[in-house]
């Protein structure tokens, strides 16, 4: 994870639903939660790394552990139908819309 405890997340739309991309590389999938709740989508991830060195009679151990967690506001989403995907560090989760937002015009008729 970067510093500033984060990670690169894009978000798509379509007529038919919200695409998220989120890179989450050295993390394991047991170790991603999704939440979706009152239109807010969490997502939180952690990492645990040890790494061990022997060199001349000296043991260097390693480990760090980081946790990040972002949330988006995605309104109209069909929570029943959410997919997720993890694959090769990347985190690709489907929210299908409840409505069709086919065109975002209304016509109003004329009385």
């Amino acid at each position: 994870f970067n510093s500033s405890g984060s990670f690169k997340t894009d978000i798509k739309e379509t007529p038919e639903e919200y695409i998220v991309h989120a890179e989450l590389p050295g993390v394991k999938k047991e170790d991603i939660k999704i939440d979706y709740n009152n239109n807010y989508l969490t997502i939180s991830a952690t990492r645990n790394n040890e790494s061990e060195e022997k060199k001349d009679n000296y043991i260097r151990r390693e480990r760090s552990y980081g946790s990040v967690s972002r949330g988006f506001y995605i309104s109209n989403v069909n929570k029943d139908s959410i997919k997720a995907k993890f694959d090769n560090g990347v985190l690709n989760i489907e929210l299908p819309k409840k409505e069709l937002t086919a065109n975002n015009s209304t016509q109003i008729l004329i009385e």
